[in-house]
């Protein structure tokens, strides 16, 4: 469990605390998830549901590790400039349900510990294996939905430079432009929210253990 908690201050950091991810929070980030993959295959790990969401954490980094074999590849074949440009939209997409993952399985972490804190007694019907499942389903489902319509959106950008102006799919383009515009927007607010709620939460848990 120390090396489950060292993972969770890692993931913390390079993905609540700093800005933006760079090489060396990377790198050190699909480390940790592989060798928390490890860990969670040997039998002396119980099956909780922090377990289950740490496990579905250090999956999401899979997307980062496509990602970076596939520029490898294209870099590798010397791919030309027209596909590395059609080739960047979904890669980039991959690493954005990367960090939206995290995020919010990093959020369900913090909120299981304030109520592990707080309300030992009155949640244990919430914290059972089961609803961790489910949680980490519906999250996965939600983001791949969004980096979906993300992805639309980068197609029929890329198209519509090549097709009429009065194309009979105009409306399309537009809908999704402008649903692509709002998630976007929507997850940015969200993002800083899921900050602040963290930072508070972690607070109210280091000044309740210091004062038992």
């Amino acid at each position: 469990m120390k090396d489950l908690r060292r993972y969770l201050v890692l993931k913390y950091i390079q993905y609540l605390v700093l800005s933006s991810s760079n090489a060396v929070s990377t790198f050190l980030g699909l480390l940790g998830s592989l060798y928390t993959m490890i860990i969670l295959q040997s039998a002396r790990v119980s099956s909780k549901s922090t377990v289950v969401l740490i496990s579905s954490l250090a999956k999401a980094d899979i997307l980062v590790s496509v990602s970076i074999v596939s520029e490898m590849v294209v870099w590798t074949f010397d791919v030309g400039t027209s596909s590395t440009a059609f080739t960047s939209a979904p890669l980039q997409n991959l690493l954005t349900a990367n960090t939206h993952i995290s995020c919010l399985l990093l959020s369900c972490v913090a909120f299981e510990a304030y109520l592990i804190t707080f309300f030992p007694t009155e949640s244990r019907h919430l914290r059972t294996v089961k609803n961790a499942r489910l949680t980490s389903r519906i999250i996965w489902t939600l983001v791949v939905a969004e980096c979906a319509l993300f992805q639309t959106d980068d197609l029929l950008k890329a198209s519509s430079a090549s097709a009429p102006t009065r194309s009979p799919c105009i409306w399309l383009f537009h809908f999704s432009s402008t649903a692509a515009a709002l998630l976007r927007s929507l997850s940015y607010f969200l993002g800083i929210l899921l900050r602040i709620v963290n930072v508070y939460i972690y607070y109210k848990i280091f000044f309740s253990m210091s004062n038992r």
